[in-house]
């Protein structure tokens, strides 16, 4: 075709396009429809206040690392509407404290050895900036577990030994016993985090002068030691030729003939404290002790819901924070504290999403009590998970139907498997409500199902349900929060602590002038 002939071809082609677009709407004749749709109104409300958050810089003087055990994104989820629920609002549209925090990033929470981790080294990840093997803390990568000589040679440096040096403050509090694996992982360096006292260890480990986590935790070497240790765990402590002050007829764990809470106290002197019940918690005055160490169960805390029946009391996780602040915020220098939700993760391992979903809300009472008691623009607040489970919401329930319940559909009539048969919108993946071989899977009522006993269903028959692998939430507010952003490694978090607070700046300065 002639040139000519192609532009003239051109000419008819644009000229019948232009006639087309002549009738259309103009772009300014459009009009959006949808502003005064509840759903997009929330929406641009969220965005006017996101534009107007100024970015802290502060240096910031305290840091709270709160941890949900096990708390991935589908327990958060879950958690939120459940609290909701719980509260006669509408669960769905529910926000949980942490969720209010401006800034957020997601984690990758695999170790250095396995693409599931447990919660040992995912917390090592977090208090000290590098990721390690299962099953230890403390020590790195390299390490071999059940090896004290890597014990002793390949220890990493946590934020709360370096704060200690420096003359801040330090302290945890968790539903776990306190030489639990997240805890632990605040002071402790071991190559087994089963070694809670010296009845957990080796003979070769023993006859090599390793010491047990809560040896550790008594004889925290770094400035003057933890001034606030709070949990469950009193049997590590305790020799086994010693009654338990609340379990009758059972003894404590120490084979060494050591009782560490008098050794506390010892360390201490008139400073310091120890108490294991409710009654002797609320008698402690934080400006008269310095040195709080609180025992409240032989092994791990109650869960939250069962903690009222408890023989001697326990104060809930909230109370527990609260103390603990009051205590570390007497110091000038500032603070570094962990606050775990422990026994999140418990419920899930038990396949009872009653409980996951009972110590999730009370970890939410802990945040928000953090939120009240601190001063937001000299304290970095962060609260995230250590690992997943596989809990999973699914199904096609309608709006507001009982997060625990059975599915009930839009047309108000429960939803079926293909076997006819109801199902709950909460399951795990695997766990104790397998179904065995050859056995039928159960229908369940709503009744059944939103019981706090109640063990989900699941599809691979475990005797304990076990973690999930995939990434988590990091929820942030207070100085340098803004970077908590996109997807990160867990040890990550480690860093922005430090960054934000200057502790590792402050502790090279300090061993320069020493010099």
């Amino acid at each position: 075709m002639p040139s000519s002939t192609k532009l003239a071809a051109g000419l008819v082609v644009g000229t019948a396009a232009l006639a087309l677009l002549a009738g259309q709407p103009r772009a300014e004749d459009a009009r959006l429809v949808q502003g005064d749709d509840p759903y997009f109104k929330q929406a641009q409300g969220q965005l006017q206040r996101i534009l107007a958050q100024p970015r802290n810089t502060n240096q910031a003087k305290n840091v709270i690392l709160v941890v949900g055990d096990g708390m991935g994104f589908s327990t958060v989820t879950a958690a939120r509407i459940f609290e909701g629920q719980q509260r006669g609002v509408d669960g769905e549209s529910n926000i949980l404290a942490w969720e209010a925090f401006p800034h957020m990033a997601a984690s990758k929470t695999y170790s250095s050895d396995a693409q599931i981790t447990d919660s040992a080294p995912s917390a090592v990840a977090m208090t000290t900036g590098v990721k390690t093997i299962n099953d230890v803390m403390g020590i790195n990568h390299t390490s071999k577990l059940d090896s004290c000589d890597d014990q002793k040679a390949k220890a990493v440096t946590t934020l709360w030994e370096m704060a200690d040096t420096i003359g801040m403050s330090t302290g945890l509090v968790t539903t776990a016993t306190a030489t639990h694996a997240t805890p632990g992982a605040t002071y402790s360096h071991i190559a087994n985090r089963d070694w809670e006292s010296d009845a957990g260890m080796t003979p070769e480990a023993l006859a090599a002068g390793c010491a047990d986590i809560a040896r550790q935790l008594v004889e925290m070497r770094y400035g003057d030691g933890l001034e606030v240790a709070m949990g469950g765990g009193r049997a590590n402590f305790l020799p086994n030729t010693v009654d338990d002050p609340e379990d009758e007829g059972k003894k404590g764990k120490r084979k060494d003939g050591r009782d560490l809470t008098k050794a506390w106290l010892e360390r201490y002197g008139n400073s310091g404290a120890y108490v294991w019940n409710k009654e002797q918690f609320d008698q402690i005055d934080p400006a008269n002790v310095d040195h709080l160490l609180g025992l409240f169960e032989m092994s791990h805390m109650e869960y939250d819901y069962d903690r009222p029946k408890d023989k001697a009391g326990e104060p809930s996780l909230a109370e527990m924070t609260a103390k603990a602040i009051d205590i570390l915020s007497k110091n000038p220098e500032g603070f570094v504290l962990l606050v775990e939700g422990g026994r999140v993760d418990h419920g899930s391992h038990a396949g009872n999403a009653f409980r996951t979903m009972t110590d999730a809300v009370a970890l939410n009472e802990a945040v928000k009590t953090i939120v009240r008691k601190v001063n937001l623009d000299e304290t970095l607040v962060v609260v995230t998970g250590d690992h997943s489970h596989t809990l999973t919401i699914a199904g096609y329930a309608k709006r507001g139907n009982p997060i625990l319940g059975i599915s009930i559909g839009v047309d108000d009539e429960p939803l079926l498997g293909l076997d006819g048969k109801r199902y709950t919108t909460i399951s795990f993946a695997n766990g104790p409500g397998g179904q065995k071989a050859g056995q039928e899977r159960r229908d369940i009522t709503m009744e059944e199902a939103t019981d706090p006993d109640f063990i989900q269903q699941t599809l691979i028959p475990m005797q304990s349900e076990t973690h999930g692998g995939e990434d988590l939430g990091i929820y942030a507010i207070g100085p340098w929060s803004h970077l908590f952003q996109g997807t990160v490694e867990e040890n990550f978090t480690f860093h922005v602590m430090n960054f934000a607070s200057k502790i590792g700046e402050r502790l090279s300065q300090k061993q320069a002038s020493a010099q």
